[in-house]
């Protein structure tokens, strides 16, 4: 499937129109292994089907509705304001980082990811394709059962600046409607493919009660640049607060599996605290 950088400009956020204010606090927590990670649900999906030849003819309105008494009870929901630009990087959060995985779940390598992320007792942010997820939901239910962010990366990866305001209400609805479907709860997260986000898909995401999350570290995996390579760069942008952008999808990610399995327990050595997001 497509990744997040094969669009240029890969990271640029685009500026939206003025007006638009801040919206709900946002803290980091580490996950206790020994209780339910508040399910909400991977740079943005595995191996990728084919795409959907159109969208739905029917209206789709996923949560385009108030929020309370949906979420579960210690999240708030995104609503107006809402964001101008999406999270990049986590401060005041101590010496911790989250990693993140897009386009999956991928049945050949998401596995792989979460076998060593559960060796070292590690949560992480998975942003699933919705064609991805609903494949592949063995895997949905896993990266959820297994205490790990399950996020909405859309259902075909599109290039969302490109849309209508339907077409980027049915991406993210169809996607949040799948993971609800097979995890119990809806996404609370969600990432623009190649990063490029506009004002709808601002306003729609929040609508549907879910925040923007970028990346601070892209480990440009989508490359296939080698092991080291990925490992160093990872290595070189650590430091508190910082998401790293990896993929657990979309191609062949032999690469990302060993260069986790490497650079994760030096993290760890080096005193970092994995962990992932919550809303407040």
């Amino acid at each position: 499937m497509k990744s997040e950088h094969r669009l240029p400009p890969r990271r640029t956020v685009l500026r939206l129109a003025a007006g638009l204010g801040a919206a709900t606090a946002v803290g980091l927590v580490a996950r206790d292994p020994g209780t339910s990670p508040g399910r909400p649900a991977t740079p943005a999906a595995g191996a990728a089907g084919p795409p959907a030849a159109a969208f739905r003819s029917r209206p789709l309105a996923y949560r385009l509705r108030p929020m309370t008494g949906q979420a579960p009870p210690r999240y708030r929901p995104a609503t107006p304001p809402v964001r101008t630009r999406p999270f990049e990087q986590l401060p005041d959060i101590g010496h911790a980082m989250v990693l993140s995985f897009d386009d999956g779940p991928d049945p050949l390598y998401t596995p792989h990811i979460l076998d060593t992320l559960r060796e070292h007792d590690v949560r992480a942010m998975f942003f699933l394709c919705g064609e991805m997820a609903n494949d592949n939901r063995d895997l949905v239910r896993r990266i959820s059962d297994e205490g790990h962010t399950v996020g909405n990366h859309s259902w075909t990866h599109p290039l969302v600046t490109k849309l209508s305001r339907a077409g980027v209400t049915d991406e993210l609805g169809r996607t949040s409607e799948v993971i609800e479907k097979i995890t119990g709860a809806g996404p609370l997260w969600y990432r623009a493919p190649y990063g490029a986000w506009n004002r709808n898909s601002f306003e729609i995401g929040a609508a549907m009660g879910m925040e923007p999350m970028a990346w601070t570290v892209d480990t440009l995996d989508w490359t296939v640049p080698g092991t080291e390579t990925i490992v160093r760069r990872v290595r070189q942008g650590a430091g508190p607060g910082v998401v790293v952008l990896s993929h657990d999808a979309g191609g062949n990610r032999a690469q990302s599996v060993a260069a986790l399995r490497r650079y994760l327990p030096e993290l760890l050595d080096d005193g970092y605290r994995l962990t992932v997001p919550r809303r407040l």
